[in-house]
């Protein structure tokens, strides 16, 4: 260690650094470990150590972080018994039929309405795109877009009674044919 500056703050924060971390671990060579791994990185830091202001603030940061890593990697796990199944990746089979009833509610929206949803939701365009397209803002089309959807959802609820369970995902509906043309 060539460097006087990084020499004496090491050796002037070594026990305060030491007790720090002896104080949260509990384990004495666990904290000796960790004062190690600080004074490697204060080490890598060579001459630019002394350009920092407060060494004692960047010392004690080190290790703050260096102890979060270690607290971190040493969280005990519970293993899970044998018998619990594994979570699977289902589509949502309701949410999937519920596209049985989703035209006719759409037709049952006004028009401004109808294309909106249409616009952004089902065709997966933008909402700038949206105002473009009707030539008003961004603001503007947000909030044609939220209202067109509170009103879709209050029509899903009505119209083919769309529950939703305690997540606000739904549940289950009571399918509607869409309307003979």
């Amino acid at each position: 260690m060539s460097v006087p500056c990084l020499r004496a703050a090491l050796a002037a924060h070594e026990g305060e650094l030491r007790g720090f971390l002896r104080h949260r671990l509990g384990r004495p060579e666990d904290a000796d470990d960790l004062l190690q791994e600080v004074f490697i990185k204060a080490l890598r830091q060579d001459r630019r150590f002394c350009a920092i202001e407060n060494p004692r603030a960047w010392l004690f940061q080190v290790a703050r972080n260096a102890l979060a890593d270690h607290l971190r990697c040493a969280r005990k796990y519970i293993a899970l018994p044998d018998d619990v199944p594994a979570p699977t990746e289902e589509a949502h089979p309701v949410v999937d039929d519920l596209s049985q009833c989703l035209p006719r509610v759409l037709s049952e929206l006004s028009a401004a309405d109808r294309l909106a949803i249409t616009f952004c939701d089902i065709e997966g365009r933008t909402q700038q795109e949206l105002a473009d397209h009707l030539g008003i803002g961004l603001p503007g089309a947000k909030s044609r877009i939220q209202r067109a959807r509170r009103r879709l959802r209050a029509r899903l609820v009505t119209a083919c009674q769309v529950s939703f369970d305690a997540r606000g995902e739904v549940c289950c509906f009571v399918p509607r044919p869409p309307l003979a043309e």
